[in-house]
């Protein structure tokens, strides 16, 4: 793994109608079968694991980031582009409220078993 960070981070603008600023703080570099950890305050996890063919994105949508506090939702923006997101547990008003505020249509729940037994279905897994 090599950190390298940004001092100071880079800065660009997000958002259509509601503009808000994301700062990059630097890039970190996996070789195969290494993994990071992002954590919150309140003790959730996201793990991103590399491996020889690509990346693990999430843990599991249904185990173990919902087990940390993590919501996984699919959405997609008004220009069709899509999204996996992670929303705490506890914070879905504030979730809404971005959703309203960008705007963007969820798709899924992707912790939600009735949504992925319905996505399932209609792909024919």
């Amino acid at each position: 793994m090599k950190l390298f960070t940004k001092q100071p981070p880079r800065e660009f603008e997000v958002g259509f109608d509601k503009k808000g600023i994301i700062r990059d703080c630097g890039t970190l570099e996996l070789n195969a079968d290494e993994q990071v950890t992002l954590v919150t305050e309140k003790g959730g996890e996201y793990d991103v694991a590399r491996k020889v063919w690509g990346f693990y994105a999430t843990p599991s949508t249904n185990g173990r980031l919902s087990g940390f506090g993590l919501r996984t939702v699919l959405v997609k923006n008004r220009v069709n582009r899509h999204f996996i997101l992670l929303v705490e547990k506890g914070h879905e008003p504030e979730f809404e409220n971005y959703v309203a505020d960008e705007p963007l249509t969820i798709v899924a729940w992707l912790d939600n078993p009735e949504h992925l037994e319905k996505i399932g279905k209609a792909i024919a897994l």
